[in-house]
């Protein structure tokens, strides 16, 4: 006797509609995001000029601008010496200058015809969106490393215990998900490089200078302590400040920092992947 086609079909769990496993299968997921991982890591290994050439930056702020602030003591920074106020600023700064020009890679990709490809897949764009952030967090690691030798030559007193350390991975690799997914919406929205790269070099600035990074927020005025209060870069500022040195304490509170860098992100990664298939319409 033959199944008829209800019995074959039936297959569901009882209260859950039919292909109810198919929105969302976490084995699945994990694949196409480390697949998309391991594509942008193979970039970097080919051409891993670029974290070098960003080392640049870092290493004018931390050893030039923290030596000349350093000397002035005009910045109260509490028990901490300026250097090892300005440490942590300076790595989240690097973080946020990887992650946020990270979406021009897809708009090379939608014009090379790339992410079309991507897109007809059967990958979640969730995924796709994930991957690329996660990406962003792995290049960040790097340059968190050249940073860490930077502090070193400059005497900060680094938290070298594991238990930091891994908090400082976590923390860079959250924070360049989250400007990297931010990165990824505005480059859906805009869909040209030109465009793009105005917008990018627009933000970067005041998302740096209406921060923690090389100020504490208590010295500003009112309104800039607003703006800093819903800045992501504060609050990673504020983590990477309390685990990466010696004596370093956070403003907001560890557990916080985390709430509002993963609530972030993921509120990103939900809008990013409605939005990430039109970037190619």
């Amino acid at each position: 006797m033959t199944a008829s086609p209800t019995s074959a079909t039936s297959t569901a769990p009882a209260g859950r509609p039919n292909g109810w496993a198919d929105k969302f299968d976490p084995a699945g997921f994990l694949r196409d995001t480390a697949a998309i991982v391991a594509t942008e890591l193979a970039k970097l290994r080919r051409d891993p000029s670029e974290i070098l050439s960003r080392s640049i930056q870092p290493a004018l702020w931390l050893l030039v601008f923290g030596q000349v602030f350093g000397r002035m003591r005009a910045i109260p920074t509490g028990d901490l010496d300026y250097f090892s106020f300005l440490a942590p600023g300076i790595l989240a700064q690097s973080v946020l200058f990887i992650a946020i020009f990270y979406g021009i890679n897809v708009i090379w990709e939608k014009d090379l015809g790339i992410l079309q490809k991507l897109l007809a897949s059967p990958a979640p764009r969730s995924a796709l969106v994930f991957g690329k952030a996660v990406s962003a967090g792995m290049r960040a690691i790097a340059q968190a490393a050249i940073v860490y030798l930077m502090a070193l030559v400059a005497g900060v007193h680094l938290n070298w215990s594991p238990l930091a350390l891994g908090g400082v991975l976590v923390a860079i690799v959250l924070g360049a998900a989250l400007f990297s997914t931010f990165s990824l919406m505005i480059a859906c929205l805009v869909r040209s490089r030109e465009r793009f790269m105005g917008i990018g070099q627009v933000m970067t600035m005041p998302l740096f200078f209406a921060s923690n990074a090389i100020y504490p927020i208590s010295i500003m005025p009112t309104w800039l302590k607003i703006v800093a209060h819903i800045n992501p870069l504060s609050y990673l500022v504020d983590l990477l400040r309390a685990l990466m040195v010696v004596g370093g304490t956070s403003t907001f509170g560890i557990g916080m920092d985390f709430l509002m860098l993963t609530g972030m992100l993921i509120a990103l990664i939900v809008v990013t992947s409605k939005l990430y298939p039109t970037i190619v319409q």
